[in-house]
């Protein structure tokens, strides 16, 4: 990408000469990957769902809560690994349901501590997870991705050269979450059953766009029969899907981050395509209309550009536009890949764009760049070649083409 620069004060703006375009509607739905043969998605249904499964067999109800607990809480990558239930249950459960969670194809320690996964779905796609420990603040978040690819095209983001393939199914965004706390458990140590205690759906994907499945997959992972997270722990972010904003906070109980990376409509037009359709005053009535609970506030990211949108005034100018909001700014410096054209500000203009902020009693801290020796920063994750090349063959399994592949 060759950039457009013009001259703006001591510094110059460059903005993109021709940024990408919005390549699906953001209100549609969008394929998974599911069996061809007529089974379930085991990994996808919720308790209820588990529930009446199970009855349909002739089993007890504890066979229920055995299961999901099978699924959900000791994280089981087969039937055959639930050594407690009967013989004759698992073989049905062979073959009434599918399980078959995203595999770990590498994990690339970070010198900071930070590790980067990637997980091949079973139709040999890969999207990737980042878990970011903060043992101090008794924190261990994964960075969890919603989509393979993403159709939003913001200029900045290297998942938006993929192109969108495919929304993931609940059952492969919850296998994620699971295959990295057993990684956690059985290679690094940490203690079970749940070493994640946050998750933040700021990975591959927008979120909203695959929201059906995002809401089912929450639904299981806020579960008491299941992993159990708190939802106070567990953050959506969104690019600005105005009328899924809008859902988000009707259907889901937990905290909502916004995209934000531009003070004025022109500047979001160019970094963030989305704008076009929903822009900035759209976006932040939809801010003012979010429930929230009690001690809540909606966290707004903010990826500083050398040029772009890092400017005292454009620091004026967030102050103005959050104006009551509860809000929180977190402040990224952009992480350089040397594929957008982009830079990352100073040091001492994005102290002086955090201290305009943070004057005006909004908390806005400079968030830390974790994972940058291994590409696992923000705006940095990217599986490229995955639109232009067909998914390696699984038996079993139909890709959202419709085509067979086994």
């Amino acid at each position: 990408m060759t950039p457009d620069v013009t001259a703006s004060g001591d510094r110059e703006r460059s903005l993109p000469r021709e940024p990408l375009e919005l390549t699906v509607d953001p209100e549609a739905s969008g394929p998974a990957l599911r069996p061809a043969d007529g089974r379930g998605d085991i990994l996808s249904l919720d308790f209820d769902e588990v529930d009446s499964a199970i009855a349909s067999l002739g089993e007890r109800p504890f066979r229920a809560r055995q299961l999901f607990s099978w699924l959900h809480k000791r994280y089981a990558a087969s039937v055959e690994e639930m050594s407690d239930l009967p013989r004759a249950l698992r073989e049905k459960l062979a073959e009434r349901f599918v399980l078959a969670p995203p595999e770990i194809d590498l994990v690339q320690p970070s010198s900071d501590g930070a590790r980067k996964y990637k997980l091949r779905t079973a139709d040999g796609r890969f999207v990737e997870a980042v878990y970011l420990p903060d043992e101090a603040a008794g924190r261990r978040t994964l960075c969890v991705s919603s989509q393979v690819g993403c159709a939003m095209g913001c200029t900045f983001c290297l998942t938006a050269t993929m192109g969108f393939v495919r929304h993931l199914s609940a059952g492969e965004i919850l296998g994620e979450v699971h295959r990295v706390n057993r990684d956690l458990i059985e290679t690094v140590g940490l203690a079970g059953p749940r070493p994640l205690t946050n998750l933040v759906f700021m990975g591959m994907g927008e979120p909203l766009h695959n929201f059906e499945n995002l809401k089912r997959a929450l639904q299981t992972l806020l579960s008491p029969a299941g992993p159990n997270f708190s939802s106070r722990h567990v953050t959506v972010s969104t690019s600005g899907l105005v009328p899924l904003i809008d859902r988000a906070g009707r259907e889901l109980d937990v905290k909502l981050a916004i995209s934000l990376n531009a003070t004025t409509d022109e500047t979001r037009d160019a970094l963030m395509p989305i704008n076009r359709k929903w822009n900035l005053e759209a976006l932040l009535a939809a801010c003012r209309r979010f429930p929230l609970k009690q001690g809540r506030r909606i966290t707004f990211e903010y990826v500083l550009l050398d040029g772009i949108n890092d400017s005292d005034e454009d620091a004026r100018r967030l102050v103005r536009l959050l104006k009551g909001i509860p809000s929180k700014v977190n402040l990224i410096p952009y992480n350089e890949s040397g594929q957008t054209g982009f830079r990352e500000p100073p040091a001492a203009q994005v102290e002086s764009f955090r201290a305009i902020v943070d004057q005006a009693g909004i908390t806005a801290p400079v968030r830390k760049n974790r994972g940058r020796d291994i590409s696992a920063a923000c705006g940095q994750l990217a599986v490229l070649g995955q639109h232009r090349r067909r998914p390696a063959a699984q038996p079993g399994l139909v890709t959202p083409s419709g085509t067979g592949a086994g």
